[in-house]
C-alpha cells in the first residue's frame, strides 16, 4: 500500500528531530515516493528495499518487499513469487515515472535480505530476495549504485531522495523479536495472497 505524504499525519508520518527533517516510515508491503525534502525510513531483516531517484530532477522512492516462502505443498510456485517481486518493483518504478521521473536516469541503491527468521534456513528467504533484487534491476538495464544486502541482522535504513544520500545502522544488538514478527506476519499474508495474471493483494 502507497503512503501518501500529502495526507493528513498518521502513524507513519512523523518530524524526526535527529535530522530535523519530515519523516514517512514504510512497513512491510509499502512503497512511498515523493519529490519533497523529506526522509523514508524502513527497519528491514529479511525483506529487501529499493531506493530508486532521478537525480537531475530530486524525485526518489522505496519499497519494502518479500517474495512469498516457497512451500512444500507447491502452494506458491516460484513463478508467483517472482510475480509478486516484479509487482512490488514496478509499482515503485511507474510512481516515479508518473511523478515525472526518467528511467534512463534512475540511481538505484538496494538494501536488506537478512537472514534473521528461524525456519527459513532450507530456502533462505533473505537470500532469496536479495538475489531477486539485483537480477530484476540487471534484467531491466538499471544500474545500481550502491547495495547493502545479506549478512545476519536487521538493518534501519534512512533514505532522503532529493539528495539521494542513505544511512544504514545495522541492528546487532536488538533485544526484542518485533522485526522477525512482523516478517512472519507478512509471510503468512502473503501465502493467503492470490497470485495468477492478476495479483490480489493484501490490505
Amino acid at each position: 500500500m502507497k503512503r501518501d505524504f500529502d495526507t493528513p499525519p498518521g502513524p507513519n508520518r512523523y518530524f524526526d528531530p535527529i535530522f530535523n527533517i519530515d519523516a514517512v516510515k514504510i512497513l512491510p508491503g509499502d512503497y512511498h515516493t515523493t519529490d519533497r525534502e523529506i526522509v523514508i525510513v524502513t527497519v528491514l531483516g529479511s525483506c529487501v528495499s529499493a531506493c530508486i531517484r532521478d537525480p537531475l530532477l530530486g524525485i526518489g522512492g522505496m519499497n519494502h518487499f518479500m517474495l512469498p516462502h516457497e512451500r512444500n505443498d507447491g502452494a506458491t510456485p516460484v513463478s508467483s513469487a517472482a510475480c509478486y517481486g516484479t509487482y512490488a518493483m514496478e509499482v515503485l518504478i511507474n510512481d516515479l515515472v508518473k511523478r515525472g521521473a526518467s528511467r534512463e536516469r534512475f540511481e538505484v541503491k538496494l538494501f536488506g535480505g537478512g537472514k534473521v527468521i528461524k525456519g527459513f534456513n532450507v530456502t533462505n528467504v533473505g537470500e532469496r530476495n536479495a538475489r531477486f533484487a539485483t537480477e530484476y534491476m540487471k534484467l531491466e538495464g538499471l544500474k545500481v549504485a550502491a547495495s547493502d544486502l545479506l549478512d545476519d541482522c536487521p538493518r534501519k535504513v534512512y533514505f532522503f531522495p532529493r539528495t539521494g544520500r542513505v544511512l544504514v545502522k545495522k541492528l546487532r544488538r536488538l533485544n526484542n523479536d518485533t522485526i522477525a514478527r512482523r516478517e512472519e506476519d507478512y509471510e503468512t499474508r502473503l501465502a493467503r495472497t492470490r497470485f495468477g495474471g492478476d495479483v490480489e493483494l493484501f490490505s
